[in-house]
């Protein structure tokens, strides 16, 4: 029983989902409109780049916006910032560590979407058996379970930041926890689950035990 309670703390809630690849840093351009900043997103940008760069929430972008689960934003979209109303008060700050995509694949369940009756809190991508995972980002290894439900083989790497990247239903694991991988380093192979047999990975980042759209922070 402790052992699921802990699980759930360092999950949230579960639930399956599919996915797609990208890839990303650039100072951001901005456009002044009296009282409000706009950023003109740059080609490779991500939500979350553009977060950092600003030194604002992630989430404080995404509401002011209106942007929802299922959107994407696109080179030349200009997006509200919130706090910032003159350029050179900007706190622009480094991009630092961005993330990759684990794998290239398709994506066959998005974030937010039903699929087998779960609630998709990451993305799944389908690929070949044994194609290699890799970490998204740099961090440490602090969860795995060989057998976690509809999740199968399960890892979960904490990168120190509040955010921590989910990898399910890897075929072969290379890594345990307290391990440290850097960013790209081969963690694994992907595989299926216990009960749907077809090959994707199960991908997630969590802002603490919060799922988050992983394609707002992952390159296009």
């Amino acid at each position: 029983m402790k052992k699921i309670v802990l699980i759930f703390m360092l999950l949230g809630s579960a639930g399956c989902a599919g996915v797609d690849t990208y890839t990303g840093p650039v100072l951001p351009a901005t456009v002044q409109s009296s009282e409000r900043s706009y950023h003109r997103v740059a080609p490779g940008e991500t939500l979350w780049k553009i977060s950092r760069v600003y030194g604002v929430e992630i989430d404080d972008i995404i509401r002011l916006n209106h942007l929802t689960d299922s959107s994407v934003i696109e080179p030349g979209q200009a997006l509200l910032i919130p706090a910032v109303s003159k350029r050179e008060e900007s706190p622009v700050r480094p991009a630092g560590e961005e993330f990759i995509w684990p794998l290239k694949g398709r994506i066959i369940s998005t974030f937010g979407a039903n699929y087998h009756n779960l609630i998709n809190k990451g993305i799944n991508i389908q690929v070949s058996p044994g194609t290699d995972i890799l970490a998204a980002r740099e961090g440490k290894v602090v969860f795995y379970s060989a057998s976690l439900g509809n999740y199968g083989n399960t890892l979960i790497i904490d990168h120190g930041d509040g955010l921590r990247s989910v990898y399910s239903r890897i075929a072969e694991n290379f890594v345990q926890p307290g391990d440290i991988v850097q960013k790209g380093a081969l963690i694994g192979k992907a595989g299926s689950g216990c009960r749907d047999k077809n090959v994707y990975l199960h991908f997630e980042i969590r802002k603490g035990a919060l799922p988050q759209n992983p394609l707002f922070y992952l390159p296009r």
